[in-house]
């Protein structure tokens, strides 16, 4: 019984990664925060420091494509790298969350 409970867990949750695999999704954008968005509020800041800060005070990560500000979820420290940098992310979507799966700079 123990093995067949085991065996069922594991074959869902390995359904489960598989399906997020084929969910994925990439945005090209700049790195922002969820407060400023495209307008970074702190004007004596570079847009990286404006976005630091804004996360340190407690907004988050965002993804900034065009008009449409996306929150970020994933590892803050690896996001926080790109701060103010045009980026690709791949991640799953759902509203205006995108959990990251990778990023890196974005190729002109």
């Amino acid at each position: 019984m123990r093995k067949s409970l085991l065996s069922i867990i594991g074959l869902i949750s390995f359904s489960a990664a598989s399906l997020m695999a084929q969910n994925a999704q990439s945005f090209s954008g700049t790195i922002s925060d969820s407060m400023c968005g495209a307008y970074h509020m702190m004007k004596n800041l570079t847009p990286a420091q404006c976005t630091r800060e804004c996360v340190k005070q407690g907004s988050d990560y965002a993804l900034v494509v065009g008009s449409k500000v996306y929150t970020l979820k994933g590892d803050k420290a690896q996001i926080d790298k790109f701060a103010g940098q045009k980026v690709t992310i791949k991640g799953g979507i759902s509203g205006d969350t995108i959990t990251v799966k990778s990023i890196a700079t974005l190729k002109s």
